[in-house]
């Protein structure tokens, strides 16, 4: 593949962005791993929603530098005691609790541990109710597997929640296998994540393409493990393409990414499209 931006075909909004195929013969794809947030949910706006609640209700002693958006202060945080559950320091609600008090102490209030408790777990309910998946997720993975294609969700975050997520928003029966991050000790980028994920499937890293949100952690990470990595660039993010890198910035372009660039169980660029499962 060459690093020119070409238009995809795409019954989305708008096109999408994609690597051209060099004209070399189409690498074959059995299965398709996907990230769950941020990808298939919404997760950064339920979370936005879900902190507002903690500020909401602790004055603030001092705001970051930066200014008053404390999102990113809180991201900086949650990324350095996911780390910890990962390498099995604490268990997930540890990690919670302890999180929510070192991002409240950072801006000035050092809480007691009921308080803190209390207050994480109305952000956490407020989140599970603002949890919705993105319009363009079913049709896709409707279209995925009417393609033959085995699928699994592969997240760097907490396996039993994220099984959580999935069935209760009714994706769960789209996929035949979930790897987390926190069951495997390991998280993307790492090439065992994404081995584990094919292993699971029954399939090889060389037939294998992953989706996913961030473009170091997924499609990067993905390509280094000898996957297709393909980034989901919903912001549409101006910077210069990534080499055998497809961007695309709604999964309602990925069905024309795999029929133009790529052979399918049951597609090619020359067949109709399948009809998705009802």
């Amino acid at each position: 593949m060459t690093s020119a931006l070409v238009p995809a075909p795409s019954t989305s909004a708008g096109p999408g962005r994609v690597v051209a195929n060099s004209g070399h013969e189409p690498p074959t794809i059995d299965a398709i791993c996907l990230d769950i947030d941020d990808t298939l949910i919404d997760f950064t706006g339920s979370a936005r929603s879900a902190l507002s609640v903690v500020i909401g209700s602790v004055p603030i002693d001092r705001v970051p530098v930066g200014g008053d958006d404390l999102w990113p202060a809180w991201q900086r945080v949650t990324e350095e005691h996911s780390a910890l559950c990962v390498a099995g320091a604490l268990d997930y609600d540890a990690m919670r609790h302890a999180r929510t008090k070192a991002f409240l102490a950072d801006l000035g209030r050092d809480l007691d541990d009921d308080t803190v408790a209390a207050l994480e777990d109305r952000r956490l309910a407020q989140m599970s109710r603002a949890w919705r998946p993105f319009p363009d997720v079913v049709p896709c993975l409707d279209w995925l597997r009417a393609a033959g294609l085995r699928l699994a969700a592969v997240t760097n975050a907490s396996g039993p929640r994220q099984r959580e997520r999935l069935a209760s928003l009714g994706l769960a029966r789209f996929f035949d296998a979930v790897v987390s991050a926190g069951e495997l000790g390991t998280a993307k980028p790492d090439p065992v994540i994404f081995h584990t994920a094919c292993d699971r499937l029954g399939v090889t890293p060389a037939t294998t393409a992953h989706i996913g949100d961030r473009l170091d952690h997924d499609a990067q990470g993905a390509r280094d493990a000898g996957l297709h990595g393909i980034w989901l660039d919903r912001a549409n993010t101006p910077a210069p393409p990534t080499p055998g890198i497809p961007v695309i910035d709604t999964l309602a372009d990925l069905p024309a990414l795999l029929v133009t660039e790529y052979r399918t169980p049951t597609v090619t660029s020359t067949s109709t499209l399948p009809v998705p499962r009802r």
